[in-house]
């Protein structure tokens, strides 16, 4: 059959099938095209020569030729018109036929080809496993790594462009020029400041940054961690899972019924209500839920158990011992910490942003890495880069916060005793009997004021009036227990350097032109606070540190050139694509297609289905934790649980303050 159909538009003919122009096809399978035509044409003319003897009056009648002219030409022109018609419908349709019969039989001879493969190949390919079992899984992900590196290379490509094309339209450099909109919500601290030793053409810039436990794609577990704690852990996100797959079946059923869906709040009053039942609070019964997916005598196998088993303990038969092999083969511990680096370090060899020194701390999970070995900023070049990737839980961030705090107070300390040697010095060099300030002028006339004014009106003395104002800085606002908890030590930071800044000031007034040696020592100690409170003032505040990864980037580039710098903004955008989900929006991240709106007829199979509208079945397993513990009797009568709009209008108050 597939040989005998010409190929139509190679051909043309009037009258042979299927060719372009012809009247006949292969599609009307013998019919007489002729004698349908004849039989249709007649019958239209028909009844339009019925309709004009029927509407026209006799005289008009009788001066038309009616069975002799009109009706030939009538005849004429259905039967052209027509046929036309009918051809170009027909020969297009059927070529579209053709065009795919023939592509299905092109397909179909191409699989037939494999039969003149030699007969060596074959064997050799059944002989490993099979037709069925041979595949080219190797070869395909071959193909998918160099559409992925050419992928990367193309996007790093246009990254540099876009950075490029965003300095030149804002003339500057700021923020942006490093972490994109998307992103920038992960930003803790970024300034930029004039280098100390070349402030004219050098700038140096601080960038922090700070991905959350719940954003990291690959979640980062200490290495002190215990197996326990692990295991607990890959349960609490199975029990998570569970109770998010009936969520989304109870809300199927809601829409299935015709009823509203449940509100964001709904959702999470739900989900807080089916914890019960996978898991329970009871430690000591081995039959409760939480012992469902490990049992309660191998819990206490592992408890205290760690990543590491002393050598004298060490027995390969023992439980615990096994179980933690399963749990070190699954690599949870480290692969978090250790996709981090190996995203990083790729991203800075494929940059060009090589570096002469790195430190991988494994175990503290910290990670050094320095464009050059050395340290000492008078002898390291203008361009250059450190960065410091460390993760952080709860317990560090508690030291470090109390570390800050101690620091703090002690440069509290030393600025105020500076402050009190310098005043003491002032004091002492002043002229006795002379007015050198405001304050001596006040004492001088205090006397007058207190006779003359104050005694007058009755009004209490400056000196009798209690001072809260340093002259320093404004009065501060107390703290809330917010503000305590999460301490900035802004107000006490400004306040230590404007302190330094007003000792230096009072030293300028007390010496003059004069260099003695107490006003070298006194100058040397100022300058060393300064040093040393701008030092403190430019690393993170722990206080603002959420637990999770925090990549610490410190750049020394020419303002000039800013090369560091802008390749540097193209590793960091990759680096937070590469490690971190991003910030998702509860609102938006819950919002799915309505299933009023899905097709089920898209799909079809054979076989028994279940019927439309008909809720999807949980997992099994799911179902089988739910069955643990459950009452021999079965409580009576049923209650409707559904949220209705009637409840939703109605909160009753007491019942959300219990819970």
């Amino acid at each position: 059959m597939a040989g005998d159909l010409p190929r139509s538009p190679n051909v043309f003919h009037p009258t042979k099938p299927s060719a372009v122009g012809s009247r006949n096809s292969l599609a009307q399978d013998g019919r007489q095209q002729n004698d349908e035509f004849e039989r249709v044409i007649q019958e239209e003319s028909d009844k339009v020569l019925k309709e004009v003897e029927t509407k026209l009056p006799p005289e008009v009648l009788k001066e038309l030729d009616v069975m002799g002219g009109l009706k030939q030409k009538l005849y004429n022109y259905y039967n052209q018109n027509y046929q036309n018609m009918f051809n170009r419908y027909v020969v297009t349709t059927e070529d579209e036929m053709v065009k795919k019969i023939r592509g299905f039989i092109d397909k179909e001879e191409n699989k037939a080809l494999a039969r003149y493969t030699p007969k060596e190949i074959s064997e050799m390919l059944d002989q490993i496993g099979g037709a069925d079992k041979f595949n080219t899984g190797e070869i395909e992900k071959s193909i998918v790594n160099m559409y992925g590196h050419l992928q990367g290379h193309v996007q790093r490509g246009l990254n540099d462009l876009e950075n490029e094309t965003n300095a030149l339209l804002r003339q500057k450099t700021d923020v942006g020029a490093f972490i994109r909109g998307e992103n920038a919500y992960s930003i803790i601290k970024c300034s930029f400041k004039d280098n100390a030793l070349k402030p004219k053409v050098v700038s140096d810039v601080k960038l922090s940054i700070n991905i959350l436990e719940s954003e990291l794609i690959s979640p980062i577990i200490q290495y002190q961690a215990s197996v326990e704690y692990i295991i607990k852990e890959q349960i609490s996100k199975t029990i998570a899972e569970f109770i998010d797959r009936e969520i989304e079946v109870l809300q199927d059923q809601l829409v299935d019924e015709g009823k509203e869906e449940l509100t964001d709040s709904e959702l999470m009053f739900e989900r807080i209500k089916k914890v019960p039942d996978f898991t329970d609070d009871d430690k000591d019964d081995e039959n409760s839920k939480r012992f469902a997916f490990m049992a309660k005598n191998l819990v206490e196998k592992i408890e205290g158990l760690r990543a590491e088993i002393p050598r004298e303990e060490f027995d390969p038969q023992n439980i615990r011992e096994n179980i933690k092999r399963i749990v070190d083969d699954e690599n949870i511990r480290n692969r978090g910490f250790n996709t981090a680096v190996n995203n990083l370090t790729s991203i800075l060899d494929t940059s060009k942003m090589g570096y002469q020194y790195i430190e991988n701390l494994k175990n503290a999970r910290e990670l050094i890495v320095k464009e050059y070995e050395d340290s000492d900023p008078q002898r390291l070049p203008d361009e250059r880069y450190q960065i410091r990737l460390k993760f952080f839980d709860n317990d560090q961030l508690e030291n470090l916060r109390k570390n800050y705090d101690q620091q703090i107070d002690e440069f509290r300390k030393e600025v105020l005793h500076l402050w009190d040697v310098v005043e003491v010095v002032y004091q002492g060099k002043k002229a006795r009997g002379k007015i050198s300030d405001f304050d001596d002028l006040s004492k001088r006339v205090s006397g007058q004021i207190k006779k003359q004014i104050k005694d007058v009106s009755g009004d209490p003395t400056y000196e009798e009036q209690e001072k809260n104002w340093n002259e320093i800085m404004s009065l501060r606002i107390e703290d809330t227990d917010v503000e305590r908890l999460n301490q900035t030590y802004l107000y006490e930071k400004e306040l230590l350097k404007k302190m330094l800044r007003k000792s230096r000031e009072k030293v300028a007034v007390t010496f003059g032109y004069e260099n003695p040696k107490m006003r070298v020592v006194t100058d040397q100690r100022i300058d060393f606070l300064e040093k040393e409170v701008e030092e403190f003032d430019y690393i993170i505040n722990p206080y603002h540190v959420q637990p999770g990864l925090v990549l610490d980037v410190d750049i020394t580039s020419i303002k000039r050139k800013k090369y560091t710098l802008n390749s540097m903004a193209n590793v960091m955008n990759e680096f937070l694509n590469g490690v971190s989900k991003g910030f998702q929006d509860a609102a938006f991240a819950s919002f799915k297609r309505r299933r009023s709106t899905v097709r089920d007829d898209i799909n079809q199979t054979f076989g028994d289905s279940e019927a439309p509208g008909a809720a999807p079945s949980t997992n099994d397993y799911a179902n089988k934790l739910k069955g643990l513990n459950e009452e021999a009797e079965a409580p009576k009568g049923k209650a409707d649980v559904t949220p209705s709009k009637s409840r939703r209008k109605k909160v009753n108050l007491d019942e959300l303050s219990e819970i």
